[in-house]
């Protein structure tokens, strides 16, 4: 998080100096496709991607017409009005993902909170638990957002100091131990949620078999499988979800980021009509979920993820891009890892952490991010070529073969 007096945005004199910079002491200008500028003038490929928001590319001219083009009509209505933007989202997306309901609000955590009120409530009005007595399962090393309810059941003793007491409710599981969840559930279990990759936590792709262990167990025991999609979904791990590379379908799927194409905010809940249908009139609502800007945006950002054939690409490019990392021979990789172009660089713990790493690729023009204090996190937009791929290689071969 970055806190900065209001004259830094006039000056920036203390761009490098201000407080808790991170993950890289960059100050972006401007953005196209998958490259960024600093403020003065310096070129970098973003591997970052805005943690994944912006799949497309930056400043994808399709999805910039549409984001202007609608807010020179009308940008926000209030409830007491339909907009003409909302219907056809809601549609189209249904019929892309196959399920029968969206519910659309505007950042990830807004969107794992509805999914878990979705969830309780379906357990109290449907599965009859005990009023009060509902539990969610999550998982260790998992990352669903920052909102007081989210931080609570997180693992990361920093996003929890200071900010309690709690919400009660929430258990943490071993991630990729699907019989410690067997244990765990109880009649009063009201969903299972998991990212079915953990980003935050460095590309954890847990064993073959796994999710649909979770979903047979979720089904045997009328529990809630509710998939956190936020980063790993539309297209980033080489399929439209990531929950698709075990052929499972989940209860409730949690999007945003890339579903507005970094242009917006814009996410949304999925689930069909047994677990939306408890939602009564006034029981949930958000002043800007389903605006006409968002959700007009994000139409246009799914129909570039089609029309391209981004998801595809992010398979192919993916599967060539760890296939040449895992050429590089450097004593500090203990491994390297992903899917699609999802990617986590392991170092050993001699190597000194990732930081250093990051910083040296930051001077070579290449933006990546630590996470876990020993992972380079790769992740640019799915719009990258081959060529590009090289290049970026080149310079991560480099630095990882510093002292």
């Amino acid at each position: 998080m970055t806190i900065l007096r209001s004259d830094d945005y006039i000056e920036l004199e203390d761009r490098y100096g201000a407080t808790n910079y991170h993950p890289l002491d960059v100050v972006i200008s401007r953005a196209e496709g998958i490259w960024v500028w600093d403020v003065d003038g310096n070129r970098y490929m973003d591997c970052l991607a805005a943690y994944s928001a912006v799949n497309q590319g930056h400043c994808h001219p399709r999805i910039v017409k549409t984001l202007v083009e609608q807010a020179c009509r009308v940008a926000l209505t209030s409830r007491a009005f339909r907009n003409d933007q909302l219907g056809p989202f809601c549609k189209e997306l249904s019929e892309l993902t196959g399920f029968a309901r969206v519910l659309p609000m505007n950042t990830g955590a807004e969107a794992v909170e509805t999914a878990i009120k979705a969830a309780r409530k379906w357990a109290y009005t449907v599965k009859g638990v005990a009023d009060g007595q509902a539990e969610v399962l999550s998982f260790e090393g998992n990352f669903h957002g920052r909102t007081t309810t989210i931080v609570g059941f997180s693992p990361e003793p920093q996003y929890r100091e200071g900010f309690g007491p709690f919400t009660p409710g929430f258990r943490l599981l071993p991630y990729g131990d699907a019989e410690a969840v067997a244990a765990a559930i109880t009649p009063g279990t009201a969903a299972v949620l998991i990212e079915p990759i953990q980003g935050e936590g460095g590309i954890i792709i847990p064993p073959e078999g796994y999710l649909r262990r979770l979903r047979q167990l979720t089904a045997e025991n009328n529990v809630l499988l509710v998939v956190d999609e936020i980063q790993s979904g539309l297209g980033r791990t080489g399929k439209l979800f990531a929950y698709e590379h075990e052929g499972i379908r989940p209860d409730i799927v949690i999007i945003g980021k890339a579903l507005s194409g970094g242009m917006y905010p814009v996410s949304a809940i999925l689930a069909d009509n047994e677990v939306m249908g408890v939602f009564r009139p006034g029981d949930h609502g958000s002043t800007y979920g389903g605006n006409p800007l968002g959700a007009a945006v994000a139409r246009t950002a799914l129909q570039v993820l089609l029309d391209e054939g981004l998801v595809e690409a992010s398979a192919a490019n993916g599967a060539y891009f760890i296939e040449q990392l895992q050429t590089v021979d450097s004593p500090h990789v203990k491994e390297v890892r992903g899917r699609g172009l999802w990617i986590g660089i392991e170092l050993e713990e001699a190597a000194g952490g990732a930081r250093r790493f990051c910083e040296a690729l930051q001077d070579r023009g290449l933006l990546c991010k630590e996470t876990h204090h020993n992972i380079i996190r790769v992740a640019p937009p799915l719009t990258i070529t081959r060529e590009e791929i090289d290049w970026a290689v080149e310079r991560i071969a480099e630095v990882l073969r510093m002292p």
